[in-house]
């Protein structure tokens, strides 16, 4: 069905049709006719009839959005003093068609148009539902932002990724968790600050930071093989006591580990279900007897899987 009836504009409806009614007005008033023929000659998404241009302007009915973006685009273009650019008066009235068409949450725009939108209000002033979202969401309106928060400095992640990563934190952590710690960081409480690193880009133990998340992710993938592989752990054994390419002090530090009964016992017993009871120590030598070795080969921000490749003592058996 191509409209839906309505007695009369009321609400949202009517905003809609008050605003095309000025849009016509700015237009110089051109008839429905002249309004028809035209947006039949050019390239726009509805054909639209002059009793359709009618009954939208008067409001006898909610048409489909393809005519009411013609219809704007239309009239945008015959605004001569001064004049208005059809895309941005086509962008202004789709929250205005979605709130008739979809109620008060139609009215806001989605992520992605946000992303791509400039500003947070129009031009008469008049306050839009993402500019209010704008002021209660601003940091700044709550805290004092920590100065060295607020100087010129290179991005360390895109925003795209910024967003990805703070989608990820709110799933699993949930949204008050993510805003708090969101607000901790603009007050200057961030990695590094402590040691005087603007930013926290800088921050003095990134090695360390880096091997622990190297280190974690590797024990997650190497339970994933414990979990499917038999015999892997003793496999992987006797790989690094062949490997001739191992580093000495590695080496040295391995076999001095095995020399501790208690400890090779609870390396023994190692699986996806005894992990979380082993001290460190075992995990770690568990760690060093099936990777031989991990590095970062991706950026910060990128998922582990694409940051670290492992070269695995016993290789992973080719997919089924």
């Amino acid at each position: 069905m191509a409209t839906r009836s309505v007695p009369s504009p009321n609400g949202a409806h009517q905003e809609l049709v008050r605003a095309l009614e000025e849009l016509h007005r700015a237009a110089g008033h051109p008839g429905m006719r002249k309004v028809s023929a035209l947006i039949a000659e050019g390239d726009h998404p509805a054909v639209v009839s002059h009793e359709g241009v009618r009954t939208a302007l008067k409001g006898l009915n909610v048409p489909r959005w393809e005519t009411v973006q013609s219809i704007v685009a239309v009239l945008a273009t015959a605004c001569v003093d001064p004049p208005r650019d059809p895309t941005a008066e086509v962008a202004r009235f789709l929250p205005l068609w979605r709130a008739v068409r979809e109620g008060e949450p139609g009215g806001m725009k989605s992520a992605r148009e946000l992303a791509l939108s400039q500003g947070w209000g129009t031009d008469d002033g008049h306050w839009t539902a993402e500019a209010v979202v704008g002021v209660m969401i601003n940091p700044f309106n709550a805290i004092e932002i920590a100065p060295s928060l607020a100087v010129p400095h290179e991005p360390l992640v895109s925003e795209d990724e910024w967003v990805q990563l703070g989608t990820g934190l709110i799933e699993e952590y949930g949204a008050e968790f993510a805003l708090r710690a969101i607000l901790r960081n603009l007050k200057g409480d961030y990695l590094g600050a402590e040691e005087g690193s603007p930013f926290g880009y800088e921050f003095p133990d990134q090695e360390a930071v880096e091997a622990h998340t190297a280190f974690r992710y590797g024990c997650d993938r190497l339970l994933q093989r414990l979990a499917t592989e038999p015999n892997l752990l003793q496999r992987s054994i006797v790989a690094m006591h062949a490997d001739e390419t191992m580093d000495r002090e590695d080496r040295i530090e391995m076999l001095r580990a095995e020399s501790d009964a208690s400890l090779m016992r609870e390396v023994m017993v190692a699986s996806p279900e005894t992990w979380h009871e082993l001290s460190e120590e075992a995990q770690h030598q568990v760690f060093g007897y099936l990777i031989k070795t991990i590095g970062p080969v991706g950026r910060f921000g990128l998922p582990p899987e694409q940051r670290f490749h492992i070269v695995w003592r016993i290789a992973e058996p080719p997919p089924a």
